[in-house]
């Protein structure tokens, strides 16, 4: 069992998803004490009788006057069993954006809905964007249980509507988990309530010191995948002729000695060195930010990627992708943007709009003549630079590229390479 867990919150505007990350540092001892006195004391202005913890994770101004969480914030707290790097993402629809950045990289998702309110469109929206981008485990935090009159009743209905769109979206029953709670009282959060006692799981806390997920379970097997991001050339008296290739291992395992070719130019080398500030290395894993020295002189550039000879993806300058669009204005057939995959950034024209996904019934729409704001979509793309991507579903971050506004640099979709759609399509409705 990893002892760091990646994990990020979604949900629907006021679902709780503040009060529940404020709940987790409570409890978990995670803030200082005069932080617990500033929020007590501005919850007794706002006439509360109980300090308010969503104000302990929700620091921009607009948050706290609205209500709502806007930006991600990321989180850090811990437990004797495990450590916790947390992404709060929002729940309005207009920052879905946030919410994908925010879940990219997360091993686990914590989905709030209002018991009250059951499943809602907003849900449905979070659970679709959440399958696509591969998230292996998923926990249902059904909050606000004390303020429902059948709290038994409406906990198993929500689960049975809940369990039947996950089993849909190509998720397995034991990577889901339900549990009831009251972030504002702390049930089954930290521990178990005896207010539930229709459910005899465990509490959030225990579930997620104990869900078993592998460190790296957001990379598959594949060989080397290195981007690089920076060439290191001193030129000093003591580095005359030092150049290096620092980046980030992104998939795979780097030795000394390893026969690794350089894309797109399709240029074979040997790694000579591994540098670190701390020394050489005889080996790097994912994740390890490095420095590869090369055996012969090379012409490698900031977005070429290092990979291992064995498996050398081909470099590709159209490909299909599945994108969820971002931008305020409709994605349409022709649109000339720019594509940022990795370290490298190239102009892109998107062609067809091979189908739009429509996530409240799970089917698929052929052709559609555009993409609006929040849709998931499938495309067909040509760079001007051929680009070192791998399928997705092979590696998550080989596969993912941003699409992005050349005149203002805005982001504009988050994109998949490959038909990330092929494993959540039924082309049956699931009703709301």
């Amino acid at each position: 069992m990893s002892d760091l867990l990646r994990l990020a919150t979604a949900g629907s505007v006021d679902d709780g998803k503040s009060t529940l990350v404020g709940r987790l540092l409570y409890d978990t001892k995670s803030v200082l004490a005069d932080q617990i006195d500033a929020v007590t004391r501005a919850s007794v202005d706002k006439g509360l009788s109980t300090p308010d913890l969503s104000l302990l994770v929700d620091g921009l101004r607009a948050e706290r006057e609205q209500g709502i969480t806007i930006d991600v914030a990321y989180r850090y707290f811990a437990t004797p069993a495990r450590s916790f790097v947390l992404a709060d993402t929002p729940g309005h629809v207009q920052y879905t954006r946030n919410t994908v950045s925010g879940a990219s990289t997360a091993q686990l998702v914590i989905l709030l809905v209002d018991a009250r309110k059951g499943v809602i469109e907003q849900t449905r929206r979070h659970a679709a964007v959440m399958a696509l981008l591969g998230v292996p485990k998923l926990v249902l935090a059904v909050n606000k249980i004390d303020l429902v009159d059948d709290p038994a009743g409406v906990y198993k209905q929500i689960v049975a509507e809940f369990s039947e769109l996950t089993a849909k979206l190509g998720w397995d029953a034991e990577d889901v988990v339900e549990i009831p709670v009251s972030a504002l009282h702390g049930d089954n959060v930290a521990s178990r309530s005896a207010n539930t006692p229709y459910y005899d799981g465990p509490s959030l806390i225990e579930h997620l010191e104990s869900v078993p997920v592998d460190a790296d379970s957001t990379r598959h097997e594949v060989g080397l995948r290195f981007p690089v991001q920076y060439v290191i050339r001193p030129r000093t008296a003591e580095y005359p002729d030092y150049r290096g290739y620092a980046g980030q291992v992104a998939a795979g395992t780097v030795r000394t000695g390893d026969e690794v070719i350089v894309l797109p130019s399709g240029t074979r080398t040997t790694v000579e060195r591994i540098d670190t500030p701390n020394g050489e290395l005889a080996s790097a894993q994912p994740g390890r930010s490095v420095t590869l020295i090369l055996a012969n002189y090379v012409d490698v550039s900031r977005g070429d990627t290092i990979v291992a000879a064995a498996d050398a993806p081909e470099p590709v300058d159209s490909f299909d992708a599945t994108v969820c669009w971002l931008g305020d204005k409709p994605l349409r057939p022709g649109a000339r943007l720019l594509l940022k995959h990795g370290a490298r950034t190239t102009q892109a024209i998107v062609g067809a709009l091979i189908e739009r996904f429509d996530e409240q019934n799970l089917a698929a729409d052929p052709n559609p003549e555009s993409l609006a704001l929040n849709d998931i979509g499938r495309i067909s793309v040509r760079v001007a630079e051929p680009i070192a991507a791998d399928d997705y579903s092979v590696n998550r971050y080989t596969g993912s590229f941003l699409l992005i506004d050349p005149a203002g640099g805005n982001t504009l979709a988050a994109g998949l390479v490959g038909d990330a759609l092929t494993a959540v399509e039924v082309g049956t409705e699931v009703g709301l």
